[in-house]
């Protein structure tokens, strides 16, 4: 089993563009273009680009899969529900990266992790189908024991644990959130699994997630595209970089002082 608990003091950013296309949808036509969103958050400082494409096609579509992987120089990494559906478009275009998350048709964005505890019968021939692609697995999940044990029992070599409850959460709960995530990611890096986290984050909760010495990457979107509104998305990704880079810079000579 390798080490994934030796601390890099680098967090990935990977920049989810979905809602660039939720703009371009609302009136049709091609603009904004998620490509060329792709293309600015990789000057900006994104180490990966994230793209969910749902089954009711409300933001990315099937051709936005297929440009984002030909035409991107960056990782891109497909969300995608458990289906077999999705799992063709995936095994079609080979993305770098596949994080399966729960879907429901009526939800406005992801609620909560997945249940790979639970749902191992069906996960287990999509996540072998995948790696045997060379795609790398992901499984979006809450900071919870059971999940992580599954995971590793799907042989999924990565976990997102979902971190929507503490971005929402206040005071002592979201310190009690806090501190869930961080016994996640520190379990999950003792099991060998590369953990990311990701989902709500936005300028003032990035911190505390990005301080978390086993995380690899933290994947972030609609916060970055809603402040794109007021000052760009050049802007806007380049704040959350500093932020995610100075958190890691304190915690990194905490570990070395």
């Amino acid at each position: 089993m390798s080490n994934k608990n030796d601390f890099t003091s680098y967090l990935r950013l990977g920049v989810n563009i979905d809602h660039v296309a939720t703009i371009r949808n609302a009136r049709g036509g091609n603009h904004p273009d998620p490509l060329r969103a792709a293309h600015m958050a990789a000057k900006a400082g994104a180490d990966g680009i994230t793209a969910h494409l749902r089954e009711d096609r409300r933001h990315m579509t099937d051709g936005d899969i297929e440009r984002l992987r030909g035409e991107i120089d960056l990782p891109l990494n497909l969300e995608m529900a458990a289906t077999d559906e999705m799992l063709e478009i995936a095994l079609k275009h080979s993305p770098n990266a596949a994080c399966i998350v729960p879907e429901k048709r009526e939800e406005r964005t992801t609620e909560g992790g997945l249940d790979a505890a639970g749902g191992h019968t069906h996960l287990a021939p999509i996540v072998g189908a995948m790696r045997d692609q060379g795609i790398r697995v992901s499984l979006f999940i809450e900071a919870d024991r059971k999940q992580l044990d599954a995971a590793v029992l799907l042989g999924a070599p990565v976990v997102e644990i979902h971190t929507g409850a503490y971005c929402d959460a206040v005071g002592p709960a979201r310190e009690a959130e806090l501190v869930r995530i961080q016994e996640a990611a520190a379990y999950g890096a003792e099991l060998g699994l590369e953990v990311h986290a990701g989902h709500g984050l936005g300028f003032d909760t990035v911190g505390a997630i990005a301080e978390i010495p086993q995380l690899a990457e933290l994947n972030i979107g609609h916060f970055l595209i809603g402040e794109a509104i007021f000052g760009g998305l050049d802007s806007s990704i380049k704040r959350m970089r500093s932020l995610m880079d100075k958190a890691r810079a304190e915690v990194s000579g905490e570990r070395t002082a």
